[in-house]
């Protein structure tokens, strides 16, 4: 079997920082991946300080960092997903791509093939994110 034959689909979106919702200027950072065939779904995230002040001088970086580590909890599972901790990957990766006007919002899902989605996160997250 080839390295091409081992490949699955796997769905991903980028978390974006909002730090004005009215304002509608956004960055990224983070990626959320899901692979049903793998039963995976993990979140990277990375946040950049100086574009956020730069966008809102006044922004709660603390508050932010706090709801980035929240959509990487609720990607591990167990207790740091809190009421999310008994649903299955998949359950988890479609709450958190839920539209919302929050200040850290889900971007559009996006699907490509991998063979190893830890990989692939991690590969996205330097690609689309750092």
């Amino acid at each position: 079997m080839s390295e091409r034959d081992d490949r699955v689909v796997y769905e991903y979106a980028l978390l974006r920082v909002v730090p004005r919702v009215e304002r509608g200027e956004y960055f990224n950072a983070g990626v959320l991946v899901y692979c049903r065939a793998k039963s995976f779904v993990a979140a990277h995230t990375h946040l950049d300080e100086t574009k956020l002040r730069a966008l809102d001088p006044k922004a709660d970086v603390a508050g932010v960092q706090a709801a980035l580590r929240a959509v990487e909890g609720v990607c591990a599972g167990g207790e740091a997903a809190g009421q999310a901790a008994g649903d299955d990957p998949g359950r988890r990766f479609r709450w958190l791509i839920a539209p919302r006007s929050t200040v850290v919002q889900p971007g559009p899902v996006h699907t490509g093939l991998t063979a190893d989605p830890a990989a692939e996160a991690r590969r996205l997250l330097d690609l689309l994110v750092r």
